[in-house]
């Protein structure tokens, strides 16, 4: 939901496919966001490898709308921007740890 928020909004659909190759059998599986809303759904029942804890998935087809739709509800930093082409990627936007995002807020002076 923090950061695509297309599936929740109009049931967007992004390949979902693992980051290292597998020769796994594919079962149904729901893919979830951290965010414990019940909006917080990118896929269900999509035909899927196993995964286990650790494991890296990528969401294709995401693009420009990764970024400009996403937030930082319930204080979740923004996710970090990964440029791909070919086997060549690099890091365009990194993520904002939570130091970063606390700085953000001002107290009033009224209030000191």
């Amino acid at each position: 939901m923090n950061d695509l928020i297309r599936p929740t909004l109009y049931n967007a659909h992004h390949d979902i496919v693992p980051v290292r190759e597998t020769e796994a059998s594919l079962t149904p599986a729901d893919v979830v966001g951290p965010v414990c809303e019940t909006g917080d759904i990118f896929a269900s029942d999509r035909l899927l490898p196993p995964f286990t804890p650790g494991d890296l998935v990528a969401f294709r087809s995401a693009g420009a709308y990764g970024a400009v739709m996403s937030g930082t509800y319930n204080a979740r930093p923004l996710i970090p921007e990964v440029l791909v082409h070919g086997r060549e990627w690099a890091v365009v936007r990194p993520r904002p740890d939570i130091a970063e995002l606390i700085d953000r807020d001002r107290i009033p002076e009224w209030l000191t």
